[in-house]
């Protein structure tokens, strides 16, 4: 799934229209429209806060928002930095292997 097509899901599930969303956010509704659309290209600093805003406005995983943006948090890149062999052994599991860990 692609950041804008999540930020919509996550917009409709909780039935806002673009202009409810953008007055909540304290935005223009064509940016949210050019959110939801992937027309709009941000700097890590002014993505990583808007992200964190709509993460907070629908109780969201502001993670898995950054993930979809192509970005990382800096608690999952600090982790990483920390431990880089091991994520690098996790990345190579397949699925099954993963889900084990996990469990």
């Amino acid at each position: 799934m692609q950041f804008g097509n999540r930020i919509r899901e996550l917009r409709e599930e909780t039935g806002l229209t673009q202009k409810e969303l953008a007055e909540r956010l304290d935005v223009r509704i064509s940016y949210v429209n050019k959110v939801e659309q992937e027309r709009l290209y941000f700097s890590d600093s002014l993505l990583a806060k808007f992200i964190h805003r709509l993460a907070e406005e629908f109780n969201g995983d502001e993670d898995e928002l950054l993930l979809l943006a192509d970005k990382v948090s800096d608690a999952v890149r600090k982790r990483v930095r920390e431990r880089l062999e091991a994520f690098k052994e996790i990345a190579g599991l397949n699925d099954q292997q993963l889900d084990k860990v996990v469990a």
